[in-house]
């Protein structure tokens, strides 16, 4: 009998794409409008008292805006202001910048160019970008790929002075590609130029067509130096995290092939199993963080389940997805210190967190 059934459970996984399968239990808000559906909070068993607490903690920690979503509905919606931050109050529509957490919405956008033939990311990076976007000997130039840029695994040297810095000369070989996982800004910020190049438009054109309209998410991208960083509200970040949750596809509508999804949330160099393609993993094979060349054991999120994934940016720009549990959690903020990887934070608010769910 039991064989029976799994034989059926895996008839349904080739019938059916993985998201369309767990977009049925999920609430998708209108693209055209502010309507959100509010999840009752007494139907989830919550602890509303350790639930007080935590919100009580947030402001603490200069969090500004703070969203939990369940089944797509919002259970947790709060913002704070001036009083805390000397910042100018926060509200639903006020903009926020993601940091690093913006490199997973840029992979996103390269999965969807390669949805559209637009490119693929075993191409190249020359063939985008033309011979000589680096110092390194056409050879070695042409052994980088997308995926390389994706999974951090360029080889290109991380240790010069300014790691921004996308001139030719700042991209120096230090090991052959797929070899080594180092956060290196510069080869993520030339995947911009990247899908310019294939798309034919602009950044900011081609996530407002590709991504935006389709799932009603707001924000752009500015210039920060040498970077590109993307501003949206916690609402834009929080639809975002939904059509992850949902295995990049909306309300019925694929946007990102389930191969390219799977290699996002799938550990993309065994030198930093909890690193996909520009998303943290909470894998329990080990972890490497910025700026450090040492493995640690465990997950980075100690308290959390092993299938969360996430995005995660300077002074704790945070975007939780646990599949598992159906949820997505924004968190945007500042923060006592501008580590680029802010584990100690995002493992303090798990641990408040499984004290309201559990």
């Amino acid at each position: 009998m039991r064989s029976i059934v799994w034989r059926f459970l895996l008839s349904l996984l080739f019938l059916f794409p993985l998201g369309l399968l767990a977009q049925s239990s999920l609430y998708f808000p209108p693209t055209d409008s502010d309507e959100w559906v509010k999840k009752d909070l007494n139907s989830l068993g919550w602890n509303n008292q350790e639930l007080a607490r935590f919100l009580e903690w947030l402001p603490s920690q200069g969090t500004r805006s703070f969203i939990i979503l369940k089944d797509g509905e919002i259970v947790v919606e709060e913002y704070w202001g001036a009083k805390l931050t000397g910042l100018g109050d926060m509200d639903e529509d006020a903009l926020w910048y993601w940091a690093s957490a913006g490199k997973t919405l840029t992979s996103s956008l390269l999965g969807i160019a390669e949805k559209k033939k637009l490119l693929k990311v075993k191409h190249c990076t020359s063939k985008y970008l033309g011979e000589g976007w680096s110092s390194l000997p056409s050879k070695r130039e042409k052994e980088i790929k997308i995926s390389h840029q994706l999974t951090m695994t360029t080889g290109l040297d991380e240790r010069i002075e300014t790691p921004d810095n996308t001139e030719p000369e700042n991209l120096k070989f230090f090991s052959l590609a797929g070899q080594r996982w180092a956060y290196h800004n510069a080869p993520y910020t030339l995947l911009t130029e990247v899908l310019s190049e294939a798309s034919g438009q602009s950044l900011v054109e081609f996530f407002r067509s590709s991504l935006g309209d389709k799932i009603g998410m707001t924000g752009t991208w500015q210039n920060v130096g040498e970077s590109k960083v993307f501003y949206s509200n916690a609402r834009s970040m929080a639809r975002f995290g939904l059509f992850l949750l949902n295995h990049g596809v909306w309300d019925g509508e694929e946007l990102i092939r389930p191969k390219y999804f799977e290699s996002m949330v799938s550990s993309g160099s065994s030198d930093n199993p909890s690193y996909g393609y520009l998303t943290w993993l909470n894998s329990a094979e080990g972890f490497k963080v910025p700026g450090i060349q040492r493995k640690f054991p465990g997950k980075p999120v100690e308290s959390a389940s092993e299938d969360m994934f996430m995005a995660l940016g300077r002074n704790g720009q945070t975007l939780l997805v646990v599949p598992s549990e159906n949820l997505v959690i924004v968190r945007m903020g500042t923060f006592s210190n501008e580590i680029l990887f802010p584990k100690a934070f995002v493992n303090q608010l798990w641990d408040r967190m499984n004290k309201v769910i559990n």
